[in-house]
């Protein structure tokens, strides 16, 4: 017969019947698909035992399995994950413990002050207002060599090592400060959220000074802006520090030698901007009227500049006024920038939200007013603009193009609009006189008023500028200005 060779015979199978074709089509199709089934599906099998078991939260921050036990989930981290390690002297205590009870929250929040020896108030088991206080263990051990630094630079360096041993339970994170660092805590929380605790994390921020970071490393965290150090890097340090400090005597400040430690445990800083160095004189006024699109988390030297709030008697009781009314209503969306613009009255306003608010005639780009003006000095006195990290500009001395400051003078939240309104007042003492013919705001224009609905999930969505917005005025009155600002709507932008 003409197939007496069977179905595997040499015969071309074009030249067999059409029935014997198909089945011979299927013969060889069904063993490769049944493979390509199997090896899917183990696939599928192995990435769902290997994967890392992490879920969403409401808040779109993570919420972390034990690794221990599959069966305990890790709740989004709160101030209660935290432990702060404060670094103070008993000769600057009496005055910069003012700065601390500024942001400290008894009820709510864990942490000690390391000092070099005892004070009175070791006689109260936690201080009205205050963390617990502590002495460092001594340090004589350990050698310094700088010549102009001091030894107590190796004390504070092992603060967050000290603060480790005392294994305190439930800590994810260790944050370091100075005594004079005031930190807005909720931000911290918002940021200290975002990365996972179980990993070993060195957060911080450079100095403002590009000279500071020279000297120092562009790959240290300052410590008087703060940072933080998650649970295993902290284990990790604590079990090496030691030893490392005695290889780096000639080495300046505590800042420094930390650093060294985690380069030697190979941690790079995971930079973020909203903890602040602050290494300048002067007035914060510049900096703090363009920060950042992030969270304030900290700031410091406030001792060194003005007042933020004029006719303040003290820096402590300035921020006790940002603490007590924005940062209470709203702290994700202090200092935050929004730029927008009186077309009527050829006016740029930039508001920096719970702080202050500026009027300029003429109309300035956004790129323009989101540079922050030079009120304040360099760290070194005798360094120009180009010795900070960052773009600013100079105070202008076109009086027709001077600044009007508006700064923040009361704070409350409407119940029935469910909306904050703050108010601020005009501060400018000097007005010189200016030839332009067009609206004056030192003459017209006597206190702005602010509308903004509260927003503790700005961070959650990606970094933007809010958008504001110049509503008419109550009968048209024109001594007050009235502002909406909030999320921008689709398609709306500060347009020039």
């Amino acid at each position: 017969m003409k197939y007496k060779n069977g179905l595997l015979g040499h015969k071309d199978i074009g030249t067999y019947p059409y029935p014997l074709r198909r089945r011979l089509v299927l013969y060889i199709l069904l063993p490769m698909l049944s493979f390509y089934f199997l090896y899917t599906l183990n696939l599928l099998l192995s990435s769902a035992n290997h994967r890392q078991p992490c879920t969403t939260s409401t808040a779109n921050h993570l919420s972390f399995t034990d690794d221990s036990n599959p069966n305990t989930k890790f709740t989004q981290t709160g101030l209660q994950h935290i432990v702060f390690g404060i670094a103070a002297s008993t000769r600057l205590w009496d005055k910069r413990k003012e700065y601390i009870k500024v942001w400290w929250q008894p009820n709510r929040m864990r942490g000690f002050v390391w000092l070099d020896k005892p004070i009175g108030e070791f006689n109260s088991t936690v201080p009205l207002g205050l963390p617990m206080l502590r002495v460092s263990s001594d340090t004589s051990r350990f050698l310094y060599k700088h010549r102009q630094g001091h030894r107590s630079a190796i004390r504070l360096s092992r603060i967050v090592a000290e603060t480790h041993r005392l294994s305190l339970p439930n800590v994810r994170w260790y944050v370091m400060g100075d005594e004079d660092t005031v930190f807005v805590p909720d931000n911290l929380v918002r940021t200290l959220a975002k990365f996972d605790h179980r990993q070993m994390y060195y957060i911080g921020s450079n100095s403002e000074s590009h000279l500071q970071n020279i000297y120092f490393s562009y790959n240290m965290a300052f410590g008087g802006g703060g940072f933080a150090i998650s649970q295993p890097l902290a284990e990790a340090l604590a079990s090496m520090q030691d030893g490392c400090l005695n290889r780096y005597p000639a080495l300046y400040g505590s800042d420094d030698r930390i650093h060294a430690c985690m380069a030697e445990l190979g941690v790079p800083l995971t930079r973020h901007p909203g903890f602040h160095q602050y290494d300048v004189y002067g007035d914060l006024l510049g900096l703090l009227l363009a920060h950042p699109v992030a969270p304030l988390i900290s700031l410091h030297h406030l001792n060194v500049v003005r007042p933020i709030f004029p006719n303040s008697s003290t820096q402590a009781v300035a921020l006790k006024k940002l603490f007590a009314g924005p940062v209470r209503l709203d702290s994700a969306s202090v200092m935050q920038q929004s730029i927008c613009y009186d077309n009527v009255n050829q006016l740029t306003v930039s508001l920096s939200w719970g702080f202050a608010v500026q009027v300029v005639r003429g109309i300035m780009s956004p790129r323009e007013m989101e540079m922050p003006i030079r009120t304040f000095l360099n760290w070194y006195r005798r360094a120009d603009y180009t010795a900070y990290t960052f773009n600013s500009r100079p105070v202008a001395r076109n009086p027709c193009q001077k600044r009007y400051v508006y700064y923040m003078s009361e704070a409350r939240f409407d119940a029935a609009k469910r909306t904050t309104v703050t108010r601020y007042d005009l501060n400018n003492t000097d007005r010189p006189a200016c030839q332009w013919k067009m609206f004056d705001p030192a003459e017209m224009l006597d206190h702005i008023i602010v509308y903004k609905k509260p927003d503790p999930g700005l961070w959650d969505r990606s970094p933007r500028r809010n958008c504001c917005r110049i509503l008419a005025t109550p009968g048209g009155d024109q001594s007050s200005m009235h502002i909406d600002v909030g999320v921008c709507r689709e398609g709306e932008f500060s347009q020039i």
